[in-house]
């Protein structure tokens, strides 16, 4: 089904492995295409309950694949047709969904963590905001999640410098989650994903809109939002199990209903 990616479902996890790992997984507009579908898939599988985006080899992603630019290409053209359509379907969707960034996440590589809700990062991760090096403006939504995650003043910082940031660092500024040591990446990975896929997976979803609310209503609206979201997750199976969980004193099974 797909030939720059590889996708797979186990266990309510999706696993989207980036697949060019001789050009770091660098993004050719098939591979932007793939993604795309492959999150919405996930979107609308309800076996899936969380999705993992990682690079095979040695990178997560190294960004936009060169080969592909010419001086005369409209780049503007190429967000609205490539990556913007990627984008937007990672925000669409309501299910969880983590970056395991296990080694360099460059240009739009970086812009596709940054849109994930939880990032992990290996001591061989790094971050590299490339694009004032090659004379173009962060894209793929890159400078909306990232001034919300580090500040305005971070993320100038880090765009118009164009600095490296290493894995230790990543975590300590906020813009990863958390460091993962190499000998336990895939146990740990593989754990932080179950958890994920083992909690109310409606609420996950409707706490993922209250965060985009914020940015986007104002309080009264935001409060009108949060009154909606909370009465429907109050109608949800999930919601029902918990109570009765905490009422039995044991630990709840949530279906993700």
């Amino acid at each position: 089904m797909f030939e720059t990616i590889r996708y797979d479902v186990k266990d309510g996890i999706a696993w989207l492995y980036l697949n060019r790992p001789d050009k770091l997984n660098a993004f050719i507009a098939q591979m932007n295409r793939e993604v795309k579908d492959a999150i919405k898939a996930a979107t609308f599988d309800e076996q899936v309950r969380c999705i993992v985006i990682t690079g095979e080899g040695r990178a997560f992603c190294s960004g936009q694949d060169l080969a592909e630019v010419d001086e005369h290409m409209d780049h503007g053209q190429v967000l609205r047709d490539h990556y913007g359509p990627m984008i937007k379907q990672m925000r669409q969707c309501e299910k969880p969904i983590v970056a395991a960034v296990n080694g360099v996440a460059a240009g739009a590589g970086f812009s596709l963590a940054l849109a994930c809700d939880f990032r992990l990062v290996s001591e061989r991760a790094s971050f590299l905001n490339a694009f004032i090096h090659v004379g173009l403006i962060p894209d793929s939504g890159n400078l909306y999640y990232l001034t919300q995650l580090v500040g305005q003043s971070k993320a100038a910082e880090l765009s118009i410098l164009g600095d490296k940031v290493l894995a230790a660092e990543a975590v300590a500024m906020g813009l990863a989650n958390r460091l993962i040591p190499m000998e336990t990446w895939e146990e740990d990975v593989s754990a932080f994903a179950a958890r994920l896929s083992a909690l109310p997976t409606q609420a996950i979803g409707l706490i993922k809109r209250s965060l985009k609310a914020v940015t986007e209503l104002s309080f009264e609206d935001y409060l009108e939002q949060e009154a909606q979201g909370q009465r429907i997750a109050g109608l949800t199976n999930d919601h029902r199990e918990g109570v009765h969980a905490f009422m039995e004193k044991r630990k709840p099974v949530f279906s993700g209903q």
